[in-house]
């Protein structure tokens, strides 16, 4: 409820979005997949989105309990966005040889407002993260709400520290020197695991 609360007034109306998403098949995804990245083109900084999260912890204990948190992406440009998808993803920043990610010990998944049910994400590799339905379109000002919950389990080796991650990636197709390329958007926060 008091999440609920906490939202404004224009991204509780856009609430009814994720209903839209969870209709839109997967297999639409990733149309922009041989497109180069906007960023490698040399785009200055993209601040077509905002994102934020809800709910998410400074750190969890490890084991089979879900921790559920809400993530928002905002289109705050002027223009319609196409192309759009959306991917979550569970895991760990990588900064030194040797060090392991976070990824494989994790479980991911999302609220489908359609079944009413919790669906897991899980890449190819056995990473945590996949493809969210959704529109394939994101209007000015328009935002997609999804409700996620993770968990990591106690085979995770506290060997080293984890700087712990999860959240949104919204991508679209922009224009940059008249050459296409895909642009990104995050809504993630970061977390600490811990032994219980």
């Amino acid at each position: 409820m008091k999440l609920r609360r906490a939202l404004s007034v224009s991204a509780a109306t856009a609430a009814l979005l994720p209903v839209a998403m969870a209709a839109a098949p997967a297999s639409q995804a990733a149309p922009a997949a041989e497109l180069p990245k906007c960023s490698d083109l040399g785009q200055p900084h993209n601040n077509t989105f905002v994102g934020r999260t809800f709910g998410m912890p400074k750190s969890i204990t490890l084991g089979t309990h879900w921790t559920t948190y809400t993530a928002t992406l905002t289109n705050t440009s002027a223009k319609e966005l196409k192309s759009f998808e959306l991917s979550a993803k569970l895991g760990s920043y990588i900064y030194n040889e040797g060090e392991r990610d976070l990824s494989p010990y994790g479980d991911l998944e999302y609220w489908d407002t359609s079944q009413r049910a919790w669906k897991t994400l899980r890449q190819a590799g056995g990473n945590a993260g996949g493809t969210i339905p959704a529109p394939k379109t994101l209007k000015p000002r328009e935002s997609v709400h999804v409700q996620l919950r993770f968990r990591v389990s106690t085979d995770l080796p506290l060997d080293q520290t984890y700087d712990a991650f999860t959240g949104l990636t919204g991508t679209f197709v922009d224009r940059y020197s008249e050459t296409d390329c895909t642009a990104r958007g995050d809504a993630d926060g970061g977390f600490s695991p811990r032994k219980g």
